[in-house]
């Protein structure tokens, strides 16, 4: 029997005006982006984290700290690139990834083609491993009143067969 790990990954960020809305790497028609030390994408930072924590490897805060001017206004999706690498070299590999991202706009369904897509070729897999579901806040909060977005992620990994 193989080896298999779950992980979970939450990334919240505020809306700004002037801010491209990225979700995966994918620019979304919207009035705000996200305001974030690197590009924002909150979508591309909660699966970096799902991974990293399912192989026990740390978290994007960890290697990537905002604290680290080499981040600023950085690709996520690079970064999750990179993340993925290190995933692979612990000698993982992904099984299924499902995703929520909570806004107020843009809808996320029009898109989500695109963003299990460039999910997909980042971490290097098709996109029937790749879910993407658009929630609202429902008028609550600050997600609710479209002032931040918020992305959670769910994956499993499996131990590579040596």
């Amino acid at each position: 029997m193989s080896a298999a790990r779950v992980g979970i990954g939450r990334d919240l960020h505020r809306l700004k005006r002037g801010r491209r809305f990225l979700m995966a790497g994918i620019a979304l028609p919207a009035r705000r982006g996200q305001l974030g030390h690197s590009d924002g994408d909150a979508l591309a930072h909660a699966v970096c984290d799902a991974l990293l924590g399912a192989a026990a490897l740390g978290d994007i805060g960890a290697f990537f700290p905002p604290s680290d001017p080499r981040w600023k206004d950085a690709d996520s999706m690079e970064l999750l690139r990179m993340a993925f690498a290190r995933v692979k070299e612990a000698g993982w590999r992904l099984v299924n990834l499902d995703c929520t991202v909570s806004c107020e706009e843009p809808k996320i369904l029009p898109f989500r083609d695109a963003i299990r897509e460039s999910l997909a070729l980042a971490l290097e897999t098709g996109p029937e491993n790749i879910f993407v579901k658009g929630k609202t806040g429902e008028g609550l909060g600050d997600i609710g009143r479209g002032r931040a977005v918020e992305a959670l992620a769910v994956c499993l990994l499996e131990k590579r067969e040596k």
